[in-house]
């Protein structure tokens, strides 16, 4: 059985962890000269700065300061996710790998949160976590098409082009 948090415990989790993102995909796009990755990239570190901020008007605790020196504040250079990608980076195939990461850890969150929002009693905060599973599901789906598009497989735009034997 896994732990049971308070309200403000995961609110806490959620707010680190979607920081993270956001500097992951920052990070990703900064170094990512295919221009349509880019986009991907920036698309997705926009909307992990909405659900930190969702996340945030729910938190009382005082451990992040307010939300702009917050969302501010450097990268969590530690963070497992973030290291990966500073190793890919010095691999020529960084895109794929990124994308690769990003979509384990995009699935990763849609567990955690999913577990969350089940034990989650105050129906608002429950919604908040529900509605960001909905968009961690649609970031997966959004990174797992530019990842074939990347490795040149027939991804969801180019499926009417081909014709099916």
């Amino acid at each position: 059985m896994g732990k049971e948090y308070t309200i403000q415990e995961a609110l806490k989790l959620a707010i680190q962890a979607e920081k993270d993102s956001m500097d992951f995909y920052r990070r990703a796009s900064s170094v990512t000269r295919n221009e349509r990755a880019k986009k991907v990239f920036d698309l997705l570190a926009s909307e992990e700065a909405g659900h930190v901020k969702s996340f945030f008007d729910h938190y009382t605790g005082g451990d992040f300061g307010d939300l702009q020196t917050f969302m501010a504040s450097p990268p969590n250079k530690k963070n497992a996710t973030y290291q990966a990608l500073e190793k890919a980076i010095d691999e020529e195939t960084h895109e794929q790998k990124a994308l690769e990461i990003a979509m384990k850890e995009e699935k990763a969150t849609i567990e955690q949160y999913t577990l969350l929002a089940r034990d989650i009693v105050d129906p608002l905060v429950r919604k908040v976590f529900e509605g960001v599973v909905k968009a961690t599901e649609n970031h997966y789906a959004l990174i797992e098409d530019e990842y074939m598009h990347i490795m040149t497989m027939v991804d969801k735009s180019d499926q009417d082009i081909y014709v099916r034997e």
